[in-house]
């Protein structure tokens, strides 16, 4: 059994930072890809990042990159987002999402497994 608990949303000014976690359960954490998603009222859930299993490879979103930064720290099963330079735009409950195996994918609907959501503000 997988589950994801996300941690480190809140309240924010534009141009602050946050750090969002998430850890997850389960022996099989470092053999999948990892990824970030958002969802704002009234829109479709999109992608933000995602994060191979060892690290190595990244990808974002272009509204995102340069700003947001994914890693993850196998030893502790926990997968992180740096947002820098946050914006009112950013503003979104954030979920992370295990991929179902090394590829890097960008879509929900190719994610098996997900986190209950973190509440990220960006206030003007």
């Amino acid at each position: 059994q997988v589950q994801l608990v996300e941690s480190g949303g809140g309240l924010v000014q534009a141009g602050g930072s946050l750090r969002l976690s998430c850890a997850a359960s389960g022996r099989t954490f470092s053999s999948t890809a990892m990824g970030w998603f958002r969802q704002a009222p009234g829109k479709d859930r999109e992608f933000v990042a995602v994060v191979s299993w060892n690290g190595d490879t990244v990808y974002y979103a272009p509204a995102v990159k340069g700003r947001f930064t994914i890693s993850r720290d196998n030893d502790k099963n926990t997968v992180y987002l740096q947002m820098n330079s946050l914006k009112p735009e950013d503003t979104a409950v954030y979920y992370c999402a295990r991929a179902p195996g090394r590829s890097l994918p960008t879509r929900p609907y190719e994610y098996h497994y997900w986190g209950q959501g973190t509440q990220v503000t960006v206030s003007s």
